[in-house]
């Protein structure tokens, strides 16, 4: 029989898992009888874990308390923690950063060496680029999250591309994180259309729209509708053109933020892309390293075949 320290970590690790446990389940595992495990499940409750009966089936449920009591991570889970928290340090949520190295700090405080070992291997080895970007007030994302969550429609203020500002009524369905901006997906009540807004760009309203009833799967791959909505549509010029490498080579060279590929066959693909300078498209299309076919705009085509013309007139001998 595991000693009463052990085995209330062992008890914990098993309510940790999300499902019910009997209690005849919990005194198997633990191999003790029903008395202790109903004496255990009290210690815990004293240290502030919530563990609550299961109406009905004589069992237990870890549910979330009002305060935070010390979590039980296996080996991997420590090191996943560690590194995101490591990540979201130099990330795109504002005011984020000191909270995550505050956590990271009392983590590792009570790592075990073999594990600050490999932590601090992975953070040696790791860079991570600054996103560069306006970042977002976290109230805003957990704002829209319970609205979303809810079936709350979202009143906000929202600043344009163009800079123009403007008031949206939505149906929040989706937020999507590019690694640069985080998104939202909704139903523009307006509008009667999905829209994509940048969500550094919008201030909610408070208190939220009435409820609504969700619509249809509306079939949307949202980071597929993200990236068509922030690199091709509202662009001047929206091309599309065939690389001539497997999706996944392409995938390698092309972020989701510069345009949406589209496999053809085992040695093909689409790329959908915008820009409003026919210039651009042709020079980014031209330094992926790939050889290429442009279907459309026809404006783009013709652009490429003047510069084709002066790039050779230029390496021409005379």
């Amino acid at each position: 029989m595991l000693e009463t320290s052990a085995r209330l970590l062992r008890l914990l690790s098993l309510l940790q898992t999300p499902r019910d446990w009997t209690g005849r389940e919990l005194a198997q595992r633990l191999d003790v009888d029903m008395r202790t495990v109903r004496r255990d499940i009290d210690k815990l409750r004293t240290l502030g874990y919530p563990v609550h009966a299961v109406a009905g089936a004589a069992g237990y449920r870890l549910g979330a308390g009002a305060v935070l009591p010390p979590l039980l991570l296996d080996d991997d889970e420590a090191v996943a923690v560690a590194m995101g928290l490591r990540t979201a340090a130099g990330g795109t949520i504002a005011g984020i950063e000191d909270s995550s190295l505050r956590a990271l700090a009392k983590l590792e405080q009570v790592l075990p060496s073999r594990l600050r070992h490999r932590i601090t291997a992975l953070q040696a080895a790791t860079v991570t680029v600054p996103a560069g970007t306006a970042p977002v007030d976290p109230e805003t994302l957990t704002a829209i999250a319970a609205a979303i969550r809810d079936q709350h429609r979202l009143r906000f203020d929202y600043r344009t591309h163009s800079g123009s500002d403007t008031h949206r009524t939505t149906e929040p369905h989706k937020l999507v994180h590019t690694g640069r901006h985080w998104y939202l997906i909704g139903w523009d009540v307006d509008r009667d259309d999905w829209r994509t807004y940048r969500v550094d760009r919008l201030q909610p309203r408070i208190p939220n729209g009435p409820r609504f009833v969700p619509r249809e799967d509306p079939g949307i791959d949202p980071a597929g509708f993200v990236s068509h909505g922030v690199t091709t549509a509202p662009y001047r010029y929206q091309a599309r053109i065939t690389l001539y490498v497997p999706v996944e080579e392409a995938a390698d060279r092309i972020p989701a933020t510069i345009g949406v590929l589209e496999a053809v066959d085992a040695d093909s693909c689409l790329l959908h892309t915008g820009s409003n300078s026919l210039d651009e498209l042709a020079v980014h299309t031209g330094l992926f390293g790939f050889r290429f076919r442009v279907h459309e705009p026809p404006e783009l085509v013709e652009r490429m075949r003047a510069l084709a013309k002066r790039f050779t007139e230029a390496v021409s001998p005379g």
